[in-house]
């Protein structure tokens, strides 16, 4: 048989504290060392940032470009960005031109960040020196202190009166083009003074108008707004510029577009016979002069109506290009969809859409080079490249160039 453990346990000595008056609470002492600022700080309580995973800020359409790299197209970019730039110059000189003797208060410019495309919460005078030889501020009698124009931008603007006379016939054939796209020949004269800068028409196209009763009338619509109609139809102007240039090089326009064929399986076709397989589709074109609201809203012909509508409402603008603000504006008389972002990514052949998803810009592709310049500019586009250019010099570079005018 196996011995049986003796009952009898060895017992430890037992624990000596160094407290000679033990306590089941802790003493003041301890617990004012716990308290203590200092008392964990050797620890580490939080991950240093640089060992942080940086989290990568999800996109947004008001942020994501809606081109990809491979199809950026850099100098159309820049066409955006110069925009940007230049925004404070244009707003404000579109409303201060406006005003009795071309002046506000600069307490006034101060509140006014939306009218004068300065970012809110920043000070206006840090915009106005930008352009030294467009804007100057001054003390008048009164103690008040002004913003206005220079003398040398009030010569500017005369000259740019002078350009708008000279070009008053070919903004009304503009005009008149846009109502003969739409589908009751009439627009409020209130869209068409919104995008009136797009078209180069200017800022008193209300009161023009009385001068072409043979082209115009102004009839109040049921809310009581005033909408411009058109009075006579001119078969030599319902001609798009694609019908124009199909007769000039008539594979290039077959070449514009492609509305692909829709079938259930590959059909296994080389390339040329697939182009020809869309063409049957792409053509003919439905012509931008015709009543697009007849249309049944998602069929082919429909959106043959839709992209040849904004093709040659792009080409009546001055710079062949529109903001996604612009054409919305025009919505009804187009008889645009909500998918009008996806139908023109649709076509890169003809048009590229730059900016973001949220604020894109669509541009006629043809209507400029390689290096993002107009091919052909319309006076104004001349003027307004000019008058950038003297935005952005200083007092002394532009003494000579003020002698030389």
């Amino acid at each position: 048989m196996r011995p049986r453990h003796s009952q009898t346990m060895v017992q430890a000595p037992p624990f000596l504290n160094p407290n000679p008056n033990p306590s089941p609470f802790p003493s003041v002492h301890c617990l004012s060392l716990l308290n203590s600022s200092f008392s964990t700080s050797f620890l580490i309580t939080k991950t240093p940032k640089k060992f942080k995973k940086k989290r990568k800020k999800e996109e947004s359409p008001r942020t994501k470009l809606v081109q990809t790299e491979p199809n950026l197209i850099p100098t159309l970019e820049r066409v955006i960005e110069r925009d940007a730039f230049f925004r404070f110059l244009t707003k404000s000189k579109d409303f201060i031109s406006k005003q009795p003797e071309h002046v506000i208060l600069l307490d006034d410019a101060g509140k006014l960040y939306r009218e004068l495309g300065f970012p809110r919460g920043r000070k206006i005078a840090r915009s106005i020196q930008r352009h030294p030889l467009i804007f100057e501020t001054y003390r008048h009698t009164d103690g008040k202190v002004w913003l206005g124009f220079t003398d040398f931008m009030e010569e500017l603007l005369q000259e740019e009166r002078t350009i708008m006379d000279s070009m008053e016939m070919n903004r009304v054939n503009t005009v008149r083009k846009l109502l003969m796209m739409s589908p009751n020949k009439r627009i409020p004269l209130s869209k068409i003074h919104h995008c009136r800068l797009l078209f180069g028409i200017p800022d008193d196209f209300r009161d023009r108008v009385a001068k072409y009763p043979n082209y115009f009338s102004i009839v109040a619509d049921g809310d009581g707004r005033k909408v411009l109609e058109l009075v006579n139809w001119d078969p030599m102007l319902a001609v798009s510029a694609l019908e124009k240039e199909f007769l000039v090089d008539e594979e290039k326009v077959k070449r514009a577009f492609k509305f692909s064929v829709k079938h259930g399986k590959d059909l296994d076709l080389d390339e040329e016979d697939t182009r020809k397989l869309n063409l049957l589709n792409t053509l003919p074109l439905v012509s931008p002069y015709s009543d697009g609201s007849k249309f049944d809203l998602w069929t082919l012909e429909a959106e043959k109506y839709r992209v040849g509508v904004l093709h040659e409402f792009l080409n009546l603008t001055l710079e062949k290009r529109a903001s996604i603000h612009h054409i919305v504006e025009f919505k009804e008389e187009f008889s645009l969809t909500k998918h009008t972002y996806q139908m023109l990514l649709k076509q890169p052949r003809t048009f590229y859409l730059a900016g973001t998803e949220m604020n894109w810009v669509v541009f006629l592709k043809d209507a400029y080079d390689e290096s993002g310049v107009l091919i052909s500019k319309d006076p104004q586009v001349v003027f307004n490249e000019k008058l950038y250019k003297y935005a952005e010099m200083q007092e002394k570079e532009a003494i000579s160039l003020v002698g030389q005018k």
